[in-house]
């Protein structure tokens, strides 16, 4: 009994904790991402993760973007993609475990505060309804507060899309998210199946529907010519276009316009070809997340800015980005691309000899979730700063 209750709580601690960030609270988002790896291991895990986010859900649809379970506090933010994490990690955990019960188990909602207009953010005490729903009905309240669309007819972006450093794209309520479109358009597809099984017809007509708009927007006013745009502001600027003098291009527009099989299918192989030109670095070993980095263009899409060129967001690695890279090559079927690049980012191939070690500079037995694209930058700004404190 002992032993088991250890185990239990050493999951939740994996689940919930990280060694490079040990703030302690869950993050809505990412423990869903992590937990998919986690089917090969213990599909209950992945099973329990699904039921303990939804209970992190409020009746509106939107989520806690992270809480501590210690004090029933989180905060509850304007992100666009965290709720659909949970229908997507939902459809992948049936698809992996055929266990379509889990859509019949009732979990709770929790009560808050609404946002205001002007308000991006509220950290808050958020206590259990007693209302509570299926897993089903969770999923369909995540997916219907995510079918607000802008101008363009996309989706909005809000406070950020997974990527969050994006926060102040859309924070008024107008800009739109490329990538976000094709990731709705993913789960739409995939979620329909389950919406008929249920003989839920009225839900089925209407995103099939969408499902018909978004694509057809996907293939006119999100593509410049070139490659897939990733945004637009509230203001009417685009990000990731051929114009932009700072994040021309997007890893993240590409790659999903593959997995979600929304792109037409000469853009789709359009789209990597430019992914590989422009943001697969062979020299360093990275496939970064956009290119340029943020600097000094007159665009405030938020804190990305912040970070120096070639860090984190800011044209850095991201490798959960870059394995979706990965996966949109072996899904057109180019497998030696996909071996060569799976290959290139890991650690291993980073550390293999002392020179590239001191480089490295961290475990090589760890997939690290960012890498820094511009050591020598980074580098020079350092010793500057170093100076001017001297």
């Amino acid at each position: 009994m002992v032993g088991q209750c250890t185990k239990q709580l050493h999951q939740e601690y994996l689940l919930s904790h990280g060694f490079y960030q040990s703030g302690g609270a869950y993050g809505f988002r990412d423990q869903l991402q992590d937990c998919i790896g986690l089917e090969y291991i213990d599909k209950n895990m992945v099973k329990n993760q699904i039921i303990k986010h939804a209970g992190h859900q409020f009746i509106e649809g939107d989520v806690e973007h992270w809480w501590h379970d210690e004090s029933k506090r989180g905060i509850r933010t304007k992100f666009s993609d965290d709720r659909l994490w949970l229908v997507y990690i939902t459809l992948d955990y049936i698809n992996f475990t055929e266990d379509y019960s889990i859509l019949e188990e009732k979990i709770p909602y929790i009560r808050g505060r609404i946002l205001k207009e002007e308000e991006d953010e509220n950290y808050d005490l958020h206590e259990p309804t007693e209302n509570k729903e299926s897993l089903y009905s969770h999923c369909v309240r995540a997916i219907n507060i995510s079918l607000k669309f802008g101008p363009n007819g996309l989706p909005l972006i809000g406070t950020g899309d997974w990527n969050d450093g994006l926060n102040t794209v859309g924070n008024k309520g107008i800009g739109e998210s490329v990538w976000l479109g094709f990731f709705l358009y993913d789960i739409l597809n995939r979620f329909i199946k389950i919406a008929e099984q249920k003989n839920d017809v009225d839900l089925v007509n209407s995103y099939n529907l969408i499902l018909i708009k978004l694509k057809k927007v996907l293939n006119t006013k999100a593509w410049d010519g070139h490659w897939y745009k990733r945004a637009f502001t509230d203001d009417g600027d685009v990000l990731g276009s051929i114009i932009n003098d700072e994040c021309r291009i997007d890893s993240i527009a590409q790659s999903w316009s593959v997995i979600s099989e929304a792109g037409d299918n000469d853009k789709k192989y359009i789209a990597l070809e430019n992914l590989e030109k422009h943001l697969i670095d062979n020299k360093t070993g990275i496939i970064k997340l956009l290119d340029p980095p943020f600097e000094n263009s007159k665009l405030e899409p938020g804190y990305i800015k912040s970070y120096l060129p070639g860090v984190r967001e800011n044209g850095g690695q991201y490798t959960h980005a870059a394995v979706w890279a990965i996966i949109g090559f072996a899904r057109l079927g180019l497998k030696e691309k996909a071996e060569k690049y799976f290959t290139m980012i890991n650690p291993i191939e980073h550390s293999n000899t002392k020179e590239k070690a001191d480089i490295y500079q961290i475990e090589p037995y760890v997939i690290p979730a960012d890498i820094y694209g511009n050591r020598n930058l980074l580098r020079t700004r350092w010793m500057e700063l170093v100076y001017r404190i001297i």
